[in-house]
């Protein structure tokens, strides 16, 4: 190969096809993948293979994507979705998940991994998807199939770090640094000396997905760990570069941001000093609610339980804006009041929130069905983008545990008895699930008769119910939140949110957050908007334990 000046070493390879396999040779015997492979068949030690990115026929000409406001989430792990395991039996039930209605589904990671189960945050090879989910075909299969179902495709990936078996990325080039540490390992080189080129590789792959798969939108996991002190932001240069392509496509195109920063500067745009990302998830909102219902104290969820919690994040987005936190031992955050609703993602669950916060249990374990209903009607209520993770919307039983399948059975080992001394805790009443155990993977599997069962069709009902009546009410689905207002009791447990729209339309919500009979006082819905015109007061009795009433007007 022949190295530039810039340190670039290229060369040409005549009359090989699709199919053909390569390494690069360092030096005799040291052969090694190619770290932009499109595809790993036979693992992440293996030798790549060539994919023609333009065989594939796409049906999907007419995609425009999503307007940001309309996203309905739904995160789903594609080895334990479906029993088939792969992007293929996913498109099985994307019926299912038109008539419940969400807009779009999120994909944890498929980068290419040790072994054949994984979270996905262990991914070697950012370009290529994982070959026992399908491999590329199978993913464009998929996308394509959910533009044809009207579903936008989010694609979350990992540019925080790489995996720690089969990663020789750093053979490379200085893809990695000292000079930080994520918890993962070593952190990438976005601001030390020779890192154009590393900045390049992770923008580029931003841009592969969008561009060669056709996705609506990348979660970018764990952004706090992105360590970046030169004058442009990596994420500001990325999100530059994807938003332009995304014009050039003629798409709507979207970031996601994982950040437990509480800082509104990952959402804010360019000109006002932030890096453009377009949204993000609040986890505020979960640690509020979660902590209600459950009564946690572990951990993060010290600094939450009570309803004033839960409506900050509803009106203004973080509940901690420069406040102290009794687990961080400071002040956090800053204010995020000014940032409009559609920047801030909701869940009442997800996959981190189960396996660890959670010891792998689901709200069907955790909470009593009354319980489960009233945080479902509060979620497609909430003037944000809601997300649902897999099974949720029928209260699947199974847990959802972590997993991994390492090959280096040193690695192998070190995985498990790390994980056991952080989490064992969390298991005093169950075995501790050994993320190299196949049958930890095999137990996370969503088990699909379930949902034709009592009493999950009765809560699948009901998410369908809230997700029509959030789309066909504007004063729920327009993530307004200058027009959302909150009224509670932290010693009565009860909550009244009030949601408006500029065309007069509004609605009222009235939850009762404990096990007793309340009866609320509210104004009438239609005051909302014209308050001088109509003060009428309508009280509400909630009669049931942890109820939620939604009135339109």
């Amino acid at each position: 190969m022949d190295r530039d000046a810039d340190g670039i070493f290229t060369a040409f390879a005549d009359r090989l096809a699709a199919g053909a396999e390569y390494y690069y040779e360092f030096a005799p015997g040291r052969r090694r993948p190619d770290p932009v492979s499109r595809l790993q068949p036979d693992g992440v030690h293996a030798a790549s293979r060539i994919v023609d990115p333009d065989a594939f026929a796409w049906t999907d000409r007419d995609w425009k994507g999503r307007s940001l406001e309309g996203f309905i989430i739904y995160e789903l792990h594609t080895g334990t979705f479906t029993p088939e395991r792969t992007f293929e039996g996913a498109i099985d039930r994307l019926s299912h998940l038109r008539k419940l209605g969400v807009t779009a589904i999120e994909l944890m990671p498929v980068a290419a991994f040790p072994g054949a189960r994984n979270w996905g945050y262990d991914g070697a090879y950012p370009y290529a998807p994982h070959a026992a989910y399908g491999g590329p075909l199978g993913l464009k299969r998929l996308v394509d199939a959910c533009h044809r179902e009207g579903l936008a495709v989010v694609l979350d990936v990992v540019y925080n770090h790489l995996g720690p078996e089969g990663n020789y990325l750093g053979e490379y080039g200085p893809y990695f640094t000292d000079r930080y540490r994520t918890p993962w390992g070593a952190a990438i080189n976005f601001d030390g000396p020779q890192s154009e080129g590393v900045r390049r590789f992770f923008i580029d792959n931003a841009l592969y997905w969008l561009t060669e798969y056709h996705v609506d939108a990348l979660r970018l996991d764990a952004i706090h760990e992105i360590f970046d002190f030169g004058a442009v932001h990596v994420l500001r240069e990325m999100a530059e570069t994807f938003h332009r392509q995304a014009r050039l496509l003629g798409r709507h195109a979207w970031l996601i941001a994982e950040s437990d920063l509480n800082d509104p500067r990952v959402i804010n745009a360019p000109g006002i000093g932030g890096h453009g990302i377009d949204t993000q998830w609040n986890d505020d909102f979960h640690h509020s609610l979660h902590t209600l219902l459950t009564g946690a104290r572990n951990g993060y969820f010290i600094d939450f339980g009570r309803i004033g919690d839960l409506c900050k994040a509803l009106t203004d987005g973080f509940a901690y804006d420069d406040r102290r936190s009794i687990y961080r031992q400071r002040r956090h955050g800053a204010s995020s009041k000014s940032n409009p609703g559609q920047q801030f993602v909701v869940f009442n669950q997800n996959h981190d929130q189960i396996a660890n916060a959670d010891a792998g249990r689901r709200f069907s374990e955790l909470l009593t069905p009354d319980q489960q209903r009233l945080a479902a009607v509060i979620l497609m209520c909430a003037p944000n983008l809601p997300m649902l993770f897999m099974g949720e919307e029928f209260g699947a039983s199974v847990p959802f545990n972590y997993f991994t399948s390492f090959d280096d059975p040193a690695l192998a080992r070190a995985v498990s008895e790390g994980r056991r001394r952080e989490y064992e805790p969390f298991f005093r009443d169950r075995a501790f699930p050994d993320p190299q155990a196949p049958e930890t993977f095999a137990g996370s599997q969503i088990d699909w008769s379930e949902s034709a069962r009592s009493p999950h069709r009765e809560l699948l009902a009901l998410n369908r119910a809230l997700i029509l009546l959030r789309k066909e009410n504007r004063c729920l689905s327009n993530c307004r939140k200058d027009l959302t207002e909150v009224d509670f009791s932290e010693g009565e447990r009860w909550m009244v949110i009030r949601r408006g729209d500029p065309s007069g339309a509004s609605a009222l919500l009235l939850c009762n957050l404990s096990p007793e009979t309340r009866t609320v006082a509210a104004r009438h819905p239609r005051c909302f908007l014209n308050r001088n015109r109509d003060r009428s007061i309508r009280r509400g009795a909630l009669s049931r334990r942890y109820q939620a009433l939604v009135i339109s007007a």
